[in-house]
């Protein structure tokens, strides 16, 4: 048996799975150490709507006494409350739905259990995937933010409780708390991954999107959830074309991130990368508009039953957004889903001969307090252009906390994006400063 080098809840989804496979340790192993870490840690981050520990022991025990299903073999991972699922509530962080048990796996979930992972529980999110917080705290400092709405995925694998975990990003739900707690968060295409059983948000925004502690995790169950064939990522034959661009929201970067963007091309370039300064044109702030009535009105639609039936338990902050959408005209709907596809059709302009761009995530680190989740703009921006994105974990302010920088892929080229970002980690190392 190979001797440990570390706890088991600190490997990676792709170490634990090497491990099991190996004869190293057995699933029910790994799962008792995440769940050992919970019950000391969970008390203070708050990052699990839903635990049963001898469910999730009873599942690992099974994939120990079975044949190998697949590449996640024996992995625990977590499930964002928004996902439903036949054996534990769904309760998609709102009152209304408290106690509500889904007859069917959302399809992520079935297609993560024929894979072989052990489903741990379901994590806290933010009132129907929106602005309104959950009960989670940052596990860096629980006076701050985890971000938001995927705020409890974030936190528990950045706590060492689980080692990936699900997530979506309808603004920047995915990317904003990976880059606060972390992680590594990546928001693929746009329906690259099924959403057949999730309780949308937005429907033209909403992508399902995964969180882990490397970049190999991260492609390991985007491969799974997309039907790709399982592979390692390989180290490029030559160092990527990177374009630097500050975007038309820069201004809403703190000092923090345009410190980690600034330090981020350096150590690019010194690496060997091809970084070159882009500019991206005015008229490109439209998106960020277009995304806010695009977001309003879809959540009044997919809100209509709730809308009509539990309005006192929808929160003030939802509620002025479900209004907002139900008092825009039909013609500004459209007009903003027609300006984000027009600026689609020009993001070769701003990539020119680059494989990836290199952008702003977040204005800083966390914000202390726990009543708002953070600025979605940075992330949201990309979100409405339907292009793969990707936060690493690469930066640090003096204080110890996470900032998170963005590399933004072109339109279907996520496994280039996760290639360049691969390349990337290993050059920038993790947490620098």
């Amino acid at each position: 048996m190979t001797e440990l080098q570390e706890p088991l809840n600190q490997l990676t989804a792709a170490e634990v799975a090497e491990g099991i496979a190996g004869g190293a340790f057995t699933a029910e192993a790994v799962t008792a150490a995440c769940l050992e870490r919970i019950a000391a840690r969970d008390g203070t981050v708050h990052a699990w709507a839903h635990l049963d520990a001898e469910a999730a022991l009873a599942q690992a025990r099974a994939r120990d006494a079975g044949t190998p299903l697949g590449p996640l073999h024996g992995v625990p991972v977590g499930i964002k409350d928004v996902f439903d699922t036949c054996d534990a509530p769904t309760g998609m962080g709102s009152p209304i739905y408290a106690g509500y048990r889904p007859f069917a796996d959302a399809f992520v979930v079935a297609t993560l259990r024929a894979a072989g992972v052990v489903i741990l529980g379901k994590t806290v999110t933010a009132e129907f995937a929106g602005l309104h917080p959950g009960a989670t705290a940052n596990p860096h400092d629980p006076a701050r933010t985890p971000g938001g709405s995927s705020s409890g995925s974030a936190a528990a694998v950045a706590d060492f409780m689980v080692p990936a975990a699900l997530g979506t990003q309808t603004g920047g739900s995915v990317l904003r708390p990976a880059s606060f707690c972390g992680v590594v968060g990546f928001k693929p295409s746009f329906a690259a991954i099924s959403r057949a059983g999730l309780k949308l948000a937005a429907e033209t925004l909403d992508t399902v999107g995964v969180m882990a502690r490397s970049v190999e995790d991260a492609a390991l169950l985007a491969g799974v959830l997309t039907g790709a064939a399982p592979r390692a990522l390989e180290e490029p034959a030559r160092p990527p074309a990177i374009g630097f661009c500050r975007t038309v929201l820069w201004e809403r970067a703190e000092a923090e991130t345009r410190t980690a963007l600034e330090e981020a091309r350096a150590g690019l370039t010194e690496a060997g990368a091809k970084v070159a300064e882009v500019e991206m044109p005015a008229d490109f702030l439209a998106v960020d508009r277009a995304r806010n009535v695009i977001n309003a009105v879809e959540r009044a639609r997919t809100l209509a039953f709730e809308w009509a039936r539990h309005r006192e338990e929808i929160s003030a902050r939802l509620a002025e957004t479900v209004r907002e959408g139900l008092r825009t005209p039909h013609r500004d709907y459209v007009r903003a889903l027609e300006t984000c596809r027009e600026v689609r059709a020009r993001l070769d302009e701003v990539f020119g001969g680059n494989e990836a761009l290199l952008v702003p995530c977040v204005p800083g680190a966390a914000p202390l307090g726990l009543e708002s989740t953070g600025e979605p703009a940075l992330q949201g921006f990309w979100t409405a252009l339907h292009v793969p994105t990707i936060t690493l974990p690469t930066h640090r302010t003096a204080e110890g906390l996470p900032v998170g920088i963005q590399l933004v892929g072109r339109p279907r080229a996520d496994d280039g994006l996760l290639a360049a970002a691969h390349w990337m980690m290993a050059r920038l190392g993790e947490g620098r400063r």
